[in-house]
């Protein structure tokens, strides 16, 4: 009996290699097909990134330095702020998680991505919109609706782009080769959805057809809200829970936590950007509804908070090595954070103090660069080389780039979080009768210098991104043979390091 266990030995051995074989391949013909649009995408984020983010350094040392630039009708606060704003929300963050969401789309369906130039042709329209509408808005013809500044020409080619983009990935979706929808598919396809819909509905009412009143201060800030949470959160978690597992090599910790996350998420997320307007001239109930969801939302954020968290225990070593690891777990608890801190801002009594203060603009800052701008970075660390076929140049450059962007969006988010209690408790509670306004904008300056030294540390992360993207895109890096690790490896360890960086799978 042993002597014939023995001989099936080699047999099963060599299923076992010619299984990893057949995946590997079919990995790489995925891959071969995301290669093109991907990196387009990529490329134009980039882009974005770095022209988003000289604008933010323009805007935020005028609120410290009015005299900052050269002061034409082209660089005042009133034209360059909502010009980051668009140009970071559409082009950066939009276009890195479109990148992200088809090659997810497509390994997670075993299928090749379907439509490949469509999707190229789709890029360049959308990033063409983006450009028109920034420049646009630099030009004076901004609309003055926030999160919808551009142009009346700008939103139907993002739209129509958009359209595409989502009936592409859908095609790729329905040749799926691998039955079980997975939860990041979830998210994904849930963001694809909701956010076309939810930016043509919003630039007809505001745009095109425009609603007065409070009505509009209504549909402005459900559709801001929503942009953060039913577009740009769903992708940032669709990647998490994607690559958390795929990094350490074990599955995800809960299935129905995962199910408890995802349709909370979609029952409370919309209700939430009333609480922007609390004590304004609308219905009480839509405040008080507004409020409950809100504080509703601690939910989702708990459920998806433990299964990361419980997933990672014992694997929190493997944060030392991979580069894409600790971009995405920086991300998912700064997610946890930003939305604890949304639950509270809801609550009125907080509300009075913190709201038209500089603490919503680190709040809002807290979501999309710490949460969802470095779960892309994570995430674009874990693609690009297996789509060019290179590792990355220098793990130095990577940790350069973790650490100033990490240190440069907690400053950022604690001096606007302090300021801004600051601000928001002195006009609510003056210090002495006759005490005037402009001593309240005296007392942020501080805070202000402070927020300027952390994007300024932000933007050189971006810049260092840029270069490594470049040079990997030249072929200028690392052999495909070992994964960049922030650290070389002495010996072996118990845990298969193939799966504890940006992996060779």
């Amino acid at each position: 009996m042993a002597e014939n266990a023995t001989a099936t030995l080699p047999d099963t051995a060599d299923d076992n290699r010619a299984a990893r074989l057949k995946a590997a391949t079919e990995r790489a013909i995925i891959d071969n097909s995301c290669r093109v649009p991907v990196l387009v995408f990529t490329s134009f984020s980039l882009f974005w990134l770095l022209v988003g983010s000289l604008l933010a350094i323009i805007a935020s040392t005028k609120l410290h330095w009015p005299g900052f630039t050269l002061n034409t009708p082209y660089d005042t606060f009133g034209r360059v702020r909502p010009a980051h704003l668009n140009t970071v929300a559409y082009g950066w963050a939009t276009n890195a998680g479109v990148a992200v969401s088809l090659w997810l789309l497509a390994r997670l369906s075993r299928n090749i991505l379907r439509g490949k130039w469509i999707l190229v042709t789709a890029a360049c329209t959308l990033n063409l919109g983006v450009l028109a509408g920034t420049i646009g808005i630099l030009a004076g013809y901004g609309t003055a609706i926030e999160w919808l500044e551009f142009p009346a020409y700008a939103p139907p080619i993002i739209a129509g782009s958009l359209a595409v983009i989502v009936a592409v990935s859908l095609t790729t979706f329905l040749r799926r080769r691998e039955p079980h929808v997975y939860v990041s598919q979830w998210y994904i396809f849930a963001a694809f959805f909701w956010f076309p819909w939810l930016y043509t509905v919003a630039n007809l009412l505001l745009t095109f057809a425009p609603v007065r009143g409070v009505v509009g201060a209504s549909v402005n800030w459900w559709y801001g809200h929503n942009a953060l949470g039913l577009w740009f959160t769903p992708i940032g978690l669709g990647a998490a829970y994607y690559l958390i597992p795929k990094v350490i090599g074990r599955p995800i910790h809960s299935y129905y936590l995962s199910i408890v996350g995802f349709w909370s998420l979609g029952l409370f997320y919309n209700w939430l950007g009333i609480h922007h307007l609390i004590g304004g001239p609308l219905p009480a109930w839509m405040q008080t509804a507004s409020i409950v969801a809100s504080v509703l939302m601690v939910i989702p954020v708990v459920a998806v908070a433990f299964n990361h968290h419980l997933t990672m225990m014992g694997y929190w070593h493997v944060l030392r090595d991979s580069p894409t690891l600790r971009f995405v777990v920086f991300g998912a608890m700064s997610y946890t954070l930003a939305s604890v801190q949304g639950s509270l801002e809801a609550i009125r009594d907080f509300n009075v103090v913190v709201h038209f203060t500089h603490y919503t603009v680190g709040h809002a800052h807290l979501g999309i660069y710490a949460f969802f701008s470095m779960v892309m970075f994570g995430s674009l660390y874990y693609i690009v080389p297996r789509l060019t076929g290179t590792e990355w140049y220098n793990r130095r450059l990577i940790s350069l780039h973790f650490w100033t962007t990490a240190i440069g969006i907690t400053l950022y988010v604690l001096a606007l979080s302090i300021g801004g209690w600051k601000q928001g408790w002195l006009m609510q509670h003056p210090r002495e009768p006759g005490y005037e306004f402009i001593q309240t904008v005296l007392t942020t300056k501080p805070y202000l210098f402070l927020r300027t030294v952390g994007g300024t540390l932000m933007t050189l992360g971006h810049v260092v991104f840029t270069l490594l993207f470049v040079l990997n895109l030249l072929g200028i890096g690392q052999s495909r043979e070992g994964a960049t690790l922030f650290r070389e490896r002495r010996k072996p360890t118990r845990q298969p390091l193939s799966s504890a960086a940006t992996a060779n799978t």
